[in-house]
């Protein structure tokens, strides 16, 4: 199976852009899965639903989203394999600017807007800065000379990303980024020991020490596990 990482600020626009690329995909006969995570509450996990996407939902509370992303993303993986699908997408909370949710080997995308503020680029840590692929949402309603800054900034952080523009309403620029997907051909077996791109932000647990190896047997301390049948 094909892995995603998408991430990105609040409200940049992740949910609608992984829409229009699901809907892209599927007419390329490709079946897609989202993992949602977020903190306390999320009901995109519906919009997925009522397009026919299978989807899986995880909530961190309390915990920082990160963390709870990298203590179940092996197991979120797992379930998108029983699926079936060809390609599974994790959508991450993204709610700090230092989130760490990239993954070595794994196709890794982040959504930043045009109007979250010209210096924002450089406010964004690993998520930003260790993307594969930025897509640059909102730009219809700002001008071309604004887009143009505001790109010239995000290849300044990250200069070896392929920098997309993609319109979460209309769709524009959603096919571009399907096939860059779809002729993404690196599927993997499982993601148990692989490594994060970048350390995550420090707090209670194995990964607060440095660890960055994914599964069960290297989590420790502070890990709250979602509920996901493999059964």
């Amino acid at each position: 199976m094909r892995f995603v990482t998408v991430s990105g600020p609040p409200s940049s626009g992740k949910t609608s852009v992984i829409l229009k690329t699901v809907e892209s995909l599927q007419q390329r006969g490709m079946k897609s899965g989202v993992v949602k995570f977020d903190c306390l509450y999320t009901d995109d996990d519906k919009l997925y639903e009522q397009k026919g996407i299978p989807v899986k939902k995880g909530l961190s509370g309390a915990l920082c989203p990160d963390h709870y992303f990298v203590s179940n993303v092996s197991e979120s993986f797992e379930w998108g394999k029983k699926q079936g699908v060809d390609i599974l997408i994790s959508e991450s909370a993204g709610l700090c600017n230092r989130c760490s949710p990239h993954i070595k080997e794994i196709l890794a995308v982040c959504v930043i807007d045009n109007l979250s503020g010209i210096n924002t680029p450089k406010k964004i840590g690993p998520m930003l800065k260790s993307a594969d692929i930025v897509i640059i949402t909102k730009g219809d309603i700002v001008s071309q000379a604004e887009r143009e800054v505001f790109a010239a900034r995000v290849a300044a952080v990250n200069p070896t990303a392929s920098i997309m523009h993609v319109n979460g309403i209309t769709g524009q620029g959603a096919f571009e980024l399907s096939t860059l997907f779809a002729d993404d051909k690196t599927e993997t077996e499982t993601l148990n020991g692989k490594s994060l791109r970048f350390s995550m932000p420090s707090a209670l647990c194995s990964y607060c020490l440095g660890e960055k190896r994914i599964g069960a047997e290297y989590q420790m301390g502070n890990v709250r596990k979602m509920d996901v049948d493999n059964g």
